[in-house]
């Protein structure tokens, strides 16, 4: 071996090991960009304004989230996204403001369009019974609030009025129970006049406030009509007093508030009522965009067995017309046919004009925007976009009533409650909506009311199997009574079927099965006083027979004693003992029971610390049942 140089580290030998020359091409595999993430997180409460337009910079603004995390989602969806600034149209933006989670609010403008006068479409509102529909009949010349059930109105009417001076009005017809607090809200969104409807002999009611409310909300103009003033008991100045009580300036009152006396009866002041809604109208100056897509409002929905779902919509601007592909809040279709209130096909529909429309895939809810799009794939986009989005919120708040219900103490949880899970069906989208709240309004500490399916027609198989798998109640409102076969399933399986025409039966007969089915509540009550007179003292007994003993004489005062019941002394209003009574006697007898006020008896308490003027009380535990209570306006609870 070598000798090593003083200061020189000789490098050590490494084994080299000789690789292949590798003559195969290496795997291509795409490259995956990296996902980019939210600059911060959009809150799903967050609601934006979008419009025609808009470019990428300003959606992200409103956003908060990156310019580029926008841009991959507009390629995702299949549009263009070279530069920040280019215009994104309605729809495209709406897409990425639910990827992103927020909700949006279309504008739409009508800047640079020919604008043209239209009818006014006026809703009439007010309390329940107050002569709203037969306000109406006399002006179309009609009978309908006669046909309808319980002599209330109960779904949300829309038609043409064409009126003595040549005028058409578009009305809006709302009913007046309690119950139906979302079709009024509904009406009052979509209006332009509101016809605040009060009977002279009754006055302002909690529906005519609730009313007074959604239109000053909306921020629209009321006329009030004073009706049934042919009526003796009639007193127009009382009613004008309470409104102007209530904030409402009358003109009368130097306000700027017209006020009609009429009569559906008698035909009286229908022409100073259309004298001032025209002059309303006619301050707005009502105009609108007659080309152009167009915009609507749906006031109600219903499923038709021959024609498939239906859509009664009032067009707010532009054309709506036959073949247009329109999403309407999450559901989608093409229009095949349009019909106006009197059932005759139409080829299109203008501005202020309430129509019937046909052709959707599915139901929509009542107060959904009716949009136009421009194909068939955007509109399919458009619709699943909206579905996600409405599942996900759906999601998103049971978990937090989860969250809410976990976090409550014992005294309010739901363990104690008794669940009644219920499936309801009616004949138009917002009755449904108007039963379904209705019920929940009933909901109290003992019985939970759960709501697990809603539907628009009549009651089917699928109701019946759904259940009877949860023990479910069937509730059918406004529709056909079901086939035998079916009610004979139901009557199999234990089912019980509410049918129903007037809200207010149905809301009675839920109310007392609530009743019947709630488990109760157990109270503590005094079933018996009395006052210690005397004491006596048994002492030097055997041990066979036990310990001293103590007795108070007593008197009842109230009620009666029972040897079973818990018992309390009280002294000077103080509870100085509670517990079981060991022995009661009257006249050297054992007993169980002693009744009747001034009997007296011997009591033996775990207790020997009695002094003469104790109060002794028999307790006794009941179970109160909830009662079913209903005011005059039609509104119901529920009382534990």
């Amino acid at each position: 071996m070598k000798e090593q140089a003083p200061g020189l580290k000789i490098p050590k030998k490494v084994k080299r090991i000789r690789r292949e020359n590798r003559t195969e091409a290496p795997v291509e595999a795409p490259y995956v960009p990296s996902k980019l993430k939210l600059a911060s997180k959009p809150s799903s409460n967050k609601t934006i304004d979008i419009f025609e337009g808009m470019t990428v910079v300003e959606l992200a603004k409103k956003t908060g989230v990156s310019i580029r995390y926008l841009q991959e989602i507009i390629i995702n969806v299949g549009e263009k996204a070279d530069s920040e600034f280019v215009p994104l149209s309605i729809d495209t933006a709406e897409l990425v403001a639910m990827e992103v989670g927020v909700n949006v609010k279309r504008l739409h403008s009508d800047e640079g369009a020919v604008l043209q006068p239209r009818p006014a479409v006026v809703t009439v509102m007010g309390h329940v019974d107050h002569g709203k529909t037969s306000l109406l009949d006399v002006l179309r010349k009609t009978s309908v609030a006669a046909k309808e059930a319980g002599g209330i109105t109960q779904h949300l009417g829309a038609f043409v009025v064409e009126m003595t001076s040549g005028a058409s009005i578009t009305f809006l017809d709302t009913p007046g129970h309690a119950a139906f607090s979302a079709m009024r809200a509904r009406g009052a969104a979509v209006t332009d006049i509101v016809v605040l409807v009060v009977a002279a002999d009754d006055g302002v009611m909690p529906q005519t406030l609730e009313a007074m409310s959604h239109a000053q909300s909306a921020k629209v103009p009321i006329v009030v009509a004073i009706n049934k003033c042919d009526k003796p008991s009639a007193d127009p100045e009382r009613i004008r007093i309470q409104l102007g009580s209530e904030g409402l300036h009358l003109e009368d009152l130097g306000g700027d508030v017209q006020v009609v006396e009429v009569s559906a009866k008698t035909k009286q002041g229908l022409d100073k009522l259309e004298e001032a809604l025209l002059l309303q109208a006619e301050l707005m100056d009502l105009k609108a965009r007659i080309d152009g897509p167009s915009q609507a409002y749906v006031v109600e929905a219903r499923l038709d067995r021959g024609r498939g779902p239906l859509a009664t919509a009032i067009v707010k601007s532009g054309t709506l017309v036959c073949g247009q592909y329109i999403v309407v809040g999450s559901e989608w279709g093409r229009i095949r046919s349009i019909r106006d209130m009197l059932g005759r096909e139409t080829t299109s529909g203008r501005p202020a004009m309430p129509v019937e429309i046909e052709g959707l895939k599915g139901l929509p809810m009542a107060g959904d925007d009716v949009v136009v799009v421009a194909s068939e794939e955007r509109a399919r986009m458009l619709s699943n976009g909206r579905k996600k989005k409405l599942e996900k919120d759906r999601l998103l708040k049971a978990s937090e009533g989860r969250i809410e219900i976990d976090d409550t103490s014992e005294e309010t949880s739901t363990s104690s409650r008794v669940e009644l899970p219920i499936v309801v069906k009616a004949d138009v989208q917002g009755t449904v909506q108007a039963v379904t709240d209705a019920l929940k309004s009933l909901n109290s500490s003992q019985v939970f009311v759960n709501v697990l399916h809603v539907g628009v027609g009549s009651i089917s198989q699928s109701d019946v199997d759904l259940a009877q798998a949860c023990g479910a109640c069937i509730v059918g409102f406004s529709i056909r009574s079901p086939p035998s076969s079916i009610t004979l399933a139901a009557t199999q399986a234990n089912i019980k079927i509410f049918l129903h025409r007037v809200i207010y039966h149905l809301l009675e007969e839920i109310g007392n099965y609530i009743v019947e089915k709630a488990p109760g509540m157990v109270d503590t009550q005094v079933a018996g006083e009395g006052e210690v007179l005397s004491i006596f003292e048994l002492k030097g007994r055997s041990k066979s027979k036990g310990p001293d003993v103590k007795i108070a004489g007593c008197r009842i005062l109230d009620g009666h004693f029972s040897r079973s019941s818990r018992w309390k002394v009280l002294r000077s209003g103080e509870v100085v003992f509670e517990g079981s009574c060991v022995s009661l006697k009257r006249e050297k007898k054992d007993v169980d029971i002693i009744e009747g006020k001034g009997s007296e008896c011997g009591i033996v308490l775990d207790c020997d610390d009695y002094k003469v003027g104790d109060i002794v009380q028999c307790l006794e535990e009941v179970k109160r049942k909830p009662k079913f209570e209903s005011s005059a306006n039609g509104a119901v609870r529920i009382v534990c």
